[in-house]
């Protein structure tokens, strides 16, 4: 039961706990009481419940460029392959397993230890998270899989990862998500905050092509859907030479809506009373978005 209760503790621990014992300054006799090994790399499998999918090509050079230099210096985490021999799965250290094969080094130093599939994603989770090397969509998922797999509840996460609740709940929203809006923060061209305004955005996958081509800021993000979700709310002044015929029909509101979606900016639509002529008013907030304006308007043409 005692061999259970520590084996249980894994979440929240961190790379830290799986470090203690191949720590490079530990006591010779510590060392000695756990031994790495080398093991080619082709001997290794990444873990395929990773949750990091994605891996910075410019630090991947840079570990390419220090392991070539220096070795692989911190062994990897691994754990016997199940079904398979002489085969490992990684724990930790993906990435220097990757880059070692890229650096043309053969063998890696590695420590084999016995972990449930539970302990993996969370150690994996965990490390990642901890050395900030996932994007918010990677973060999420890691977290979903938490709770979905193993049953970890929002406040468990909180507690054993040193996060609030609010930050995991709201990552976990991001996972509502289009998939073309998710892939758009793994690849770095949405923020983390732009995608929680997008969350409740009619169209999340039009704004944030918008938010993409224009460059904006989380604030003009956040201005932008709240726009988008209410297009009547600022009704921009009557154009000089039109009058209104009262309350709009259904249809006519329904047109300002669309296009003001489309646009991202504020239209009204206002016929002049009696006649089947009138005008419609686009209201602009900057400079910039008058130049996406005319860049729509000239591509009619």
């Amino acid at each position: 039961m005692a061999e259970k209760k520590e084996q249980r503790r894994g979440l929240g621990r961190g790379l830290s706990a799986l470090m203690a014992d191949i720590e490079p300054n530990a006591e010779a006799g510590q060392a000695a009481a756990r031994p790495s090994r080398t093991l080619p790399v082709e001997q290794l499998f990444p873990n395929p419940d990773q949750p990091r999918r994605h891996f910075d090509a410019d630090a991947l050079d840079e570990l390419k460029a220090s392991i070539k230099s220096k070795g692989v210096i911190q062994p990897l985490i691994v754990r016997p392959k199940a079904g398979e021999t002489d085969a490992y799965e990684i724990v930790a250290g993906e990435r220097r397993w990757r880059a070692a094969q890229a650096a043309g080094v053969h063998d890696v130093p590695v420590v084999v230890r016995e972990f449930s599939d539970e302990d993996v994603l969370e150690i994996a989770i965990i490390e990642n998270i901890q050395r900030a090397d996932l994007n918010a969509i990677e973060e999420a998922a890691g977290y979903e899989q938490l709770m979905s797999r193993f049953g970890h509840t929002q406040e468990k996460l909180a507690q054993a990862l040193g996060k609030s609740r609010s930050h995991i709940a709201n990552l976990l929203r991001l996972l509502t998500l289009p998939d073309v809006v998710k892939k758009a923060v793994q690849d770095g061209k949405l923020s983390a905050g732009h995608a929680r305004a997008l969350v409740t955005a009619p169209d999340p996958v039009l704004l944030a092509g918008d938010i993409v081509r224009r460059g904006l800021s989380v604030r003009e993000t956040e201005k932008l859907v709240k726009d988008a979700q209410n297009p009547r709310a600022e009704k921009p002044a009557k154009a000089k030479g039109t009058s209104s015929s009262g309350s709009k029909d259904a249809d006519t509101k329904a047109l300002e809506g669309d296009l003001s979606a489309a646009l991202g900016m504020n239209v009204s639509i206002n016929h002049h009373a009696g006649k089947e002529s009138g005008a419609v008013t686009i209201t602009y907030e900057t400079l910039e978005d008058l130049d996406s304006l005319c860049a729509v308007l000239s591509a009619g043409r």
